[in-house]
């Protein structure tokens, strides 16, 4: 068990770039990524396809990759593929992998369809508590006073939660499955599979 959870742990920063990728750009697969797979076709826009392939030993690195196109939008996958040769020095640990992806190609890529740009005009309640921030409490610690932090994966839902109310939401329903510290149950609104993380308060 011990071994298991040590293995866990050492997948956690490469599971964690995976996350970012599939949450922040367009990914272009025929069915929703796996976390066991360690390549992603992300759509670079006109119609062509950056493939990358991160390194589980190093997934912050430079990623392999490749440019796939119609013959139409060759001159935009050239174009994209002299880019990430010419900038790949670019590339930093320090940033996330979508921003380092927008600045080797020097443009924003596509966001996913379900994405929502939150501004500070517009309001996200937590679908618990209804309320757009946590309240600011010693009690809450690092979470006091934090935005709804969590989304339903549902696109025909969408909706958001703080991620510490969806917490204890979950503990208080019967069904609601737990492994090490991923709290495993239902949306409260489309009944949808939900997992949350759930933390030291």
């Amino acid at each position: 068990m011990h071994q298991f959870q040590k293995h866990l742990d050492y997948l956690q920063e490469f599971w964690s770039v995976l996350d970012n990728i599939d949450k922040s750009l367009c990914v272009v697969d025929v069915k929703q990524p796996a976390r066991a797979s360690a390549i992603r076709r992300i759509d670079a826009g006109n119609d062509c396809i950056i493939i990358v392939h991160i390194d589980f030993k190093d997934p912050k690195s430079l990623p392999e990759s490749r440019f796939i196109g119609p013959v139409p939008s060759a001159t935009h996958m050239n174009n994209l593929h002299m880019l990430w040769r010419r900038n790949c020095k670019r590339w930093s640990n320090e940033r996330s992998f979508p921003e380092n992806l927008e600045c080797i190609l020097g443009t924003e890529l596509p966001k996913p369809l379900g994405l929502q740009v939150e501004d500070d005009q517009q309001q996200v309640e937590c679908g618990i508590c209804y309320a757009q921030f946590l309240p600011t409490d010693e009690e809450l610690g690092a979470r006091s006073g934090t935005r709804t932090d969590y989304t339903c994966e549902n696109i025909s839902c969408n909706k958001s939660f703080h991620s510490l109310c969806l917490t204890d939401w979950l503990r208080s329903i019967t069904t609601t499955r737990q492994s090490f510290d991923v709290l495993f149950g239902n949306c409260p609104y489309c009944s949808d599979p939900v997992a949350v993380k759930t933390s030291n308060k």
